[in-house]
């Protein structure tokens, strides 16, 4: 018996929205299910679609140079919903693109709502889809509830893998104090939006630095439980004290070096740089860029008010700590993100072990199409590994060690490499640096327009 063309999407965060509106905009129906708000999660604050959780950067925008702005500019042109309503919620952020978490997630919501192809439904999954449902994505992100990982595991066989993911604090910006602090993006870059000051900068000397740091080293942290205590860290995102305990000078070649920086006050370049960057438009939010902790509260506003400015800082959030599970995609899903143990059901977002909103949004995008291809039955191909939608695809299905598959960004280390050029004297030239990343920049964004433009995508 032929099944029916419903896709069924599990999960409402950025890849299962984006899956849903890639396969409603190839004209096919979708339901949706989020278990929020009738099941929240330690992160989570409310039931809407796409809730950022983290920071609220999706980092760089730079097509020309830069992996991840690739990515946004690829995922643009195949129609997302989840770049249109960044691009509708964007704040100033220099060259990054960094958005208003509420207006962003509403957007989503709004989208999702109104389209007449897609049917919302609240309610959690406690167990593997039925076998009536021919056609499912699961998207259910890095905190995938307990009884659906159990499930999952049971059908895979394998172990889920996790790894500790830490949110970073957010400060009212009437709170800080701007004898001190100052208005600057490194190297007063800047996106449209912005004027090159988009960033508020947190100097401190040599002496304020390494107190700090000690501090830090010395901080109360919240306990593991045993079942968590050998779970490692994504390397894109340790808690700022574990990168305290790793040496003094740590910090100042992290989150906190002051290249690109000129303190007003003295002309010259601090020792070190906490920076906030703007967390929602009207520009009373401030989020600590890389200050991801898992300190105890009571420890987090003691130590980071000795940050000059920052002495009588009030938080509008305080940092966090939650588990979060992906699965060994190259062992389990075939290059359409299938699960080779039952095709019917494909896996999307940072589920599949992306790191990164856009890149599990990507994902998502890439599952969205591949299904509703299935429902019609047209193969919809890959894109090429030359794009970074086909990298990364290709890195979590085929490219990575799966031995040690680890989370990973978007990166040109991803990418088809370059045809060596050929010199004037005959000779092969390669190119390198940034003359390399424009290249590749360009040769994505040419191969993925036919990809973008192929049938199933069209509105």
């Amino acid at each position: 018996m032929k099944q029916s063309p419903l896709i069924h999407v599990i999960g409402g965060g950025l890849a299962g929205s984006e899956a849903a509106w890639q396969a409603a905009r190839a004209g096919i129906p979708v339901m949706l299910h989020e278990m929020r708000p009738t099941r929240m999660t330690d992160a989570h604050n409310t039931g809407r679609l796409a809730e950022l959780v983290c920071s609220n950067s999706f980092r760089s925008d730079d097509q020309q140079a830069n992996a991840i702005g690739v990515l946004h500019e690829e995922m643009r042109q195949c129609g997302s919903l989840i770049m249109r309503s960044a691009d509708g919620a964007r704040v100033p952020a220099g060259s990054a693109l960094a958005v208003d978490r509420d207006a962003f997630s509403s957007a989503v919501q709004e989208a999702i709502e109104a389209s007449p192809l897609i049917t919302l439904e609240r309610g959690e999954l406690t167990g593997l889809p039925p076998e009536s449902w021919g056609n499912v994505i699961i998207a259910t992100g890095p905190l995938t509830s307990p009884a659906l990982t159990k499930a999952i595991q049971g059908l895979t066989g394998t172990d889920t893998l996790a790894f500790f993911d830490a949110i970073a604090p957010i400060i009212y910006k009437e709170s800080i104090d701007f004898s001190l602090a100052w208005f600057q993006s490194r190297y007063d870059k800047s996106d449209p939006m912005g004027d090159g000051a988009d960033y508020i900068n947190c100097p401190l000397d040599q002496q304020d630095y390494e107190a700090f740091a000690k501090a830090l080293q010395a901080a109360d942290t919240m306990e593991f439980r045993d079942w968590e205590k050998d779970t490692p860290y994504f390397e894109g995102c340790i808690p700022i004290e574990i990168m305290a305990a790793r040496g003094i000078e740590t910090l100042r070649f992290g989150p906190m070096k002051p290249v690109g920086l000129i303190d007003p006050r003295t002309g010259g370049r601090p020792h070190a740089v906490l920076q906030l960057r703007q967390d929602n438009a009207l520009g009373t939010l401030f989020n600590m860029v890389g200050f991801q902790t898992k300190m105890r509260h009571g420890a987090q506003t003691e130590v980071f008010r000795m940050i000059p400015g920052l002495q009588n800082a009030q938080f509008a959030r305080l940092g966090g700590l939650h588990r979060n599970t992906f699965i060994n995609s190259p062992i389990l899903l075939d290059n359409t993100l299938r699960l080779i143990a039952d095709p019917r059901i494909r896996f999307a977002g940072q589920i599949t072990g992306v790191e990164g909103y856009l890149e599990s949004a990507a994902i998502g995008l890439l599952a969205g199409r591949f299904a509703a291809g299935d429902a019609v039955e047209i193969t919809v191909p890959p894109p090429p590994h030359t794009t970074a939608l086909g990298a990364l695809l290709n890195h979590i299905t085929q490219g990575a060690d799966t031995r040690n598959f680890q989370p990973m960004n978007v990166n040109f280390g991803l990418f088809a490499e370059l045809q060596p050029e050929i010199s004037c004297k005959g000779k092969n030239r390669r190119l390198k640096g940034r003359e390399r990343k424009q290249a590749m920049a360009l040769r994505a964004l040419s191969d993925i327009t036919s990809w973008a433009d192929s049938p199933i995508a069209a509105d």
